[in-house]
């Protein structure tokens, strides 16, 4: 009798801890996915929920605040997600709040996370639906990779060549990097430009001195520059040489015109010039001339030893001889 009391102590005992350990992990449970805490739903629609479930926990500014409820298809081929999340943090997420799709750690399950919004937005209300954002594409990721590790490679290979092709010197670069002449050649030029800069200075330096001086009161530039005296008699002497080009062009178009009327033989300044028929006329009448004057010449030498003209010449030389003794 005393073992069968026994025994069902012990049963007793074993279903008392056992409903014990069930109510806990009830509690735990359903502290955990926010069963027993006063909460509102909030939703939001992706392209893509990439293997978030129900139950799946969902974050705001790092602090669990809820759980998934539910996933349902919305539209043509989006997913619509209902969220439990707790009443009491609701004043702190906005209607301009966005939702997106994280992990919980690097492999972990998939969780929802609610951030940003502004003070200007009112806080959210129960039902309300919050804008989404779609996460990284781990899939699209990877892919990028495989593409740029392709590249990778490529350049790498570019590299190898290129490199290879310096090392034996190949090349403008290799060139460069090998021909010991080609090397002091280049460090003449370098010295050069050295010195073209330092005379290039020098020359700037003494030009700046130049125009120092030519700056300073009593200097021709000067008083160029800053007498206004000096600038009207230059005014005027170039006006002067201004009249004086003017007049020298005036006399060079007069010389031009007179040139012009002496190469016309229709003049007779022209013709004396330019006419060669009437040059070896007015020649031969010269010559005539000429031959009529030495025959006159002769008739009046003549003339004084005929009849009637010899006392009149007689007459004359007395006269010329008496004048000569007087004036001796």
């Amino acid at each position: 009798m005393r073992n069968d009391n026994k025994k069902s102590v012990i049963v007793g005992i074993f279903v008392l801890v056992g409903i014990i350990i069930f109510v806990a992990a009830i509690l735990t449970l359903g502290g955990q996915q926010k069963k027993f805490v006063k909460s509102i739903s909030l939703n939001t629609v992706f392209d893509d929920v990439a293997g978030l479930q129900t139950g799946n926990n969902v974050w705001f500014s790092g602090v669990k605040i809820g759980t998934v409820r539910k996933i349902n298809f919305y539209g043509d081929s989006q997913v619509e997600i209902v969220m439990n999340v707790e009443s009491k943090v609701s004043d702190y997420i906005r209607k301009d709040s966005k939702a997106t799709i994280g992990s919980d750690g690097l492999i972990g399950n998939k969780i929802i996370v609610i951030y940003g919004g502004t003070t200007q937005a009112p806080p959210v209300e129960d039902g309300d639906r919050l804008m989404s954002e779609m996460p990284l594409d781990t899939d699209k990721m990877m892919t990028t990779l495989q593409e740029n590790n392709k590249n990778l490679v490529t350049i790498t290979e570019n590299l190898k060549v290129l490199t290879t092709k310096i090392a034996q010197g190949q090349g403008i670069v290799g060139t460069v990097m090998t021909d010991s002449l080609l090397g002091e050649n280049f460090k003449n030029i370098i010295v050069n430009l050295d010195r073209a800069a330092s005379n290039s200075n020098r020359m700037i330096n003494e030009m700046n001195k130049f125009t120092a001086n030519l700056n300073k009161e009593g200097n021709l530039f000067y008083d160029l520059a800053t007498d206004k005296s000096i600038y009207s008699d230059l005014q005027s002497s170039i006006q002067e040489l201004q009249a004086t080009a003017n007049n020298a062009n005036k006399l060079t178009e007069n010389l031009n015109s007179i040139t012009d009327k002496l190469n016309d033989k229709n003049n007779t300044a022209g013709m004396l010039l330019n006419d060669d028929e009437f040059a070896k006329s007015l020649k031969h009448t010269l010559i005539t001339i000429d031959s009529s004057s030495v025959n006159l010449n002769r008739g009046l030498e003549a003339l004084e030893y005929t009849w009637p003209f010899r006392k009149g010449f007689k007459r004359k030389a007395k006269a010329e001889a008496k004048a000569e003794e007087e004036e001796n």
